[in-house]
């Protein structure tokens, strides 16, 4: 029989074993892809009139969305911000309407078969990104932890800074937040009014967010940091200038947008979100739930047969964590055992440093074995930094952040070192694997190096497949030997 360690490693091998196989099965079809796209075949006369609508599209979207074109390593639209009033949505769905219309008028059967994949792609993102729309889900302009403010706050880390072209760029936009800012407080009243708005119960505290921007000495906070070290090839008299100016845009400009947020979000907002929780109790619910379905899993599937799924991966979930309270021989209830994990000290990092150690040890050990499980390593580099101060108290534990293409910053995994108490070593493990490697920064690196490919594709995130390789990563570390303890395969689950 062996040790109770040892046959829990045999279980968690063998489930390894049969989620590899049911991801090399479905893997090729669904895949950005850690191999080599497949050599494309000679050109179907519909293959330039396709690339064109999508080079179209592609620049398209970068001009309606700047903060995009930004993030993609795209800069020429670097001193502005997008529009978002409730005619540009509109106007946006119309359009997307159209380049469907466009794509329908392509014959897809006379398609080579990477063109096709394409083509699909393209038609679900686009009937997805409409389909959103008429249900009102651009109403929804920030989530319980993070939203339009907490984008823009990350300029700073995204946008270049080499010339003064590049700050004078960043000062425009910093000088364009009242008007941004203001746009979407038009959208979230309007959100009021319809009954759209997230659950009142999950915004407390959440104006921590907004507050910290609100500063009275423009470098405190960090809006600030870009001016902290001009580069030395911008002369001292410009680089003077550029301070002076940094301080009256964020004073000017910042401040203000992020104060009349604040007073929006505790006046109004707040107080008038929904007392209800589920997506079902809003405007025409019960249709966004079913798109949402088919957003996030690709699949055209009843909430009946989602929540019929979840409860059985609930009952085969709480057997493996049955098991593994019986082999470490814990003398107790469930309920007990979850209290006791809550409890022990031996699970918790006495000190951000601690926790953010632990985190580079697991990823470093995992890191020696990458090349025994994939035939080809992506270029791009990582670190691990904890989540910044602004964010924290509402963010999530951890997160693979990317970087700006075409900057020379590498992908980051975010380890939130907030309220340690609530930080457990025992999921520090899975939490790597799943936001560094082999996760998301693997696969995040690996799809931007694909050649070939549209920009679409390489830019667009399948929540069904990024979700689902970040459960495989996890799954790995069980091949790799990663889990140390009983413990860490319970916080795995």
């Amino acid at each position: 029989m062996g040790t109770a360690a040892e046959r829990l490693d045999r279980a968690a091998r063998a489930i390894t074993a049969r989620a590899a196989l049911l991801f090399v099965l479905a893997g090729p079809a669904l895949s950005p892809g850690l191999a080599e796209p497949s050599p494309r075949a000679p050109s179907a006369p519909s293959d330039s009139t396709l690339h064109a609508l999508f080079r179209d599209a592609w620049e398209w979207e970068l001009r309606e969305d700047p903060l995009l074109a930004t993030s993609v390593g795209r800069h020429e639209h670097d001193d502005r911000l997008p529009e978002v009033t409730v005619a540009d949505q509109r106007r946006r769905a119309a359009h997307r309407g159209e380049l469907l219309a466009r794509l329908h008028a392509i014959d897809r059967g006379r398609l080579v078969d990477e063109d096709r994949i394409s083509y699909d792609m393209f038609e679900r993102r686009l009937e997805d990104q409409v389909a959103a729309f008429e249900l009102g889900e651009y109403l929804l302009a920030f989530t319980s932890e993070t939203g339009f403010h907490t984008g823009v706050a990350r300029l700073p880390a995204r946008m270049p800074f080499r010339t003064v072209r590049d700050y004078e760029n960043y000062l425009a936009r910093l000088r364009a937040l009242p008007r941004y800012f203001g746009q979407q407080i038009e959208v979230l009243r309007r959100a009021l009014q319809v009954g759209m708005t997230q659950p009142r119960v999950v915004l407390e505290g959440f104006e921590v967010t907004i507050e910290t921007h609100v500063v009275d000495d423009p470098t405190t906070g960090v809006f600030w940091a870009p001016f902290e070290e001009i580069p030395a090839a911008i002369p001292g008299g410009e680089r003077e200038r550029l301070r002076a100016a940094g301080r009256s845009a964020i004073r000017e400009g910042v401040a203000p947008a992020y104060r009349a947020f604040l007073d929006f979000f505790l006046d109004e907002y707040r107080p008038g979100a929904r007392e209800t929780i589920a997506a079902w109790a809003l405007p025409d619910g019960r249709a966004y739930y079913r798109q949402q379905i088919r957003h996030y899993t690709t699949l055209d599937r009843s909430p009946e047969e989602i929540h019929e799924l979840g409860m059985a991966e609930v009952r085969r979930i709480r057997a493996s964590m049955d098991s593994i309270i019986a082999a470490v021989e814990f003398e107790g209830s469930f309920a007990d055992f979850l209290e006791f994990l809550r409890t022990d000290p031996r699970f918790y990092a006495e000190t951000p440093e601690e926790l953010l150690k632990e985190a580079a040890w697991i990823a470093k050990r995992m890191d020696g074995k990458l090349p025994s499980l994939f035939g080809k390593i992506p270029r791009l580099p990582y670190g691990i930094e904890p989540v910044p101060d602004h964010l924290a108290p509402k963010y999530t534990g951890g997160r693979y952040v990317s970087p700006a293409l075409g900057s020379d910053e590498p992908g980051y995994y975010w380890v939130n070192t907030y309220d340690l108490d609530s930080r457990p070593l025992y999921t520090l493990t899975s939490l790597t694997l799943h936001e560094a490697v082999p996760g998301h920064h693997l696969q995040h690196a690996a799809q931007i190096e694909l050649e070939g490919l549209p920009a679409f594709r390489r830019h667009t995130y399948l929540s069904a497949f990024g979700e689902g390789w970040g459960l495989y990563a996890e799954l790995l570390g069980v091949e790799a030997g990663l889990y140390d303890t009983p413990y860490d395969h319970f916080g795995r689950l």
